[in-house]
């Protein structure tokens, strides 16, 4: 198959991209510098110049291939609620490059859109309305392709997808560990965060798009509940910091924009993803891989 992927020099997508050559896939990947080329060609891939803004680029892109892995998002969290809307706008301009065709789009979703406090399967619905989370656009213009006959499909991410290279919510732990002293947890760290390794995702991807199924919504779930808890006492081992719990307006000072990250409850289950698709995730779990050198380089 030959797959444009969004994000594809990414974290998660230059590991996918990776996956499906090693595959035997053609890649091609949306780019917008010179240095992003290169570093598909590094990967053996090809480059699409564009970015999320051109949506006519975006087209072009999709035009082209089998199938579409669409993992690129604007991460700038002090324009969230508009990257989603962005977001929304940018899957329903590939599904338009799609149209009358059984070629796949598989768009990326996470597990913390959904609601909290118990265990989440594939078959759990974002909430709609007022109560919905703006990251729901992207499902919502998921389902909304169906309507029009398009092979949509969705992969939902948890909180922390790890591995070297990391750049998520872990790593901001761990730098916030550093600036205040102390590794923190709300209440007492009991809520749970399912992870996965960036490798066992990318497997993930790769099976998704291969067998891909309209309307499948699939979790790249492979530690199914940390305790948030476990997370901080490894940080503060590792710093040689304190552990403690905060809790309201303290923990808001403390934790700063990603305190409600930090205090999701959202176990999740990917029994269903398993069975359909033959994922077995074979990668370090997240403390596992939390407690090495990847995270705390020797200094």
């Amino acid at each position: 198959m030959h797959i444009f992927v969004t994000g594809a020099t990414g974290f998660i997508g230059s590991t996918i991209v990776t996956e499906l050559i090693s595959a035997g896939h053609r890649v091609t990947g949306l780019v917008r510098s010179d240095a992003g080329a290169e570093t598909l060609a590094h990967l053996g891939a090809s480059a699409h110049r564009g970015d999320l803004n051109d949506l006519n680029s975006l087209r072009k892109g999709a035009e082209g291939a089998d199938g579409v892995i669409h993992t690129a998002f604007n991460h700038d969290f002090s324009t969230y609620r508009d990257n989603c809307e962005m977001d929304r706008r940018v899957i329903a301009a590939l599904g338009s490059a799609l149209a009358g065709s059984d070629r796949p789009l598989l768009v990326t979703s996470g597990i913390g859109i959904l609601a909290a406090g118990r265990l989440l399967t594939e078959d759990v619905e974002p909430a709609t309305g007022s109560h919905a989370h703006p990251r729901a656009a992207s499902e919502q213009a998921a389902v909304a392709l169906l309507d029009q006959g398009i092979n949509a499909g969705i992969i939902r991410l948890p909180p922390s997808v790890h591995g070297a290279g990391d750049h998520g919510f872990v790593p901001m732990l761990i730098a916030l560990a550093r600036q205040k002293g102390v590794a923190a947890h709300v209440g007492d760290g009991g809520n749970r965060w399912p992870a996965v390794h960036r490798l066992d995702a990318a497997r993930l991807y790769r099976l998704a798009v291969e067998k891909a199924r309209a309307g499948a919504r699939w979790h790249g779930v492979a530690d199914g509940g940390v305790p948030f808890r476990d997370i901080t006492a490894i940080i503060a081992r590792r710093l040689n910091l304190p552990q403690v719990s905060t809790d309201g307006a303290a923990a808001a000072a403390h934790f700063g924009w990603i305190g409600g990250f930090t205090a999701m409850d959202v176990p999740a289950s990917a029994d269903y993803t398993r069975a359909e698709l033959g994922w077995t995730p074979v990668e370090a779990g997240l403390l596992t891989d939390l407690d090495s050198d990847a995270y705390f380089p020797p200094a």
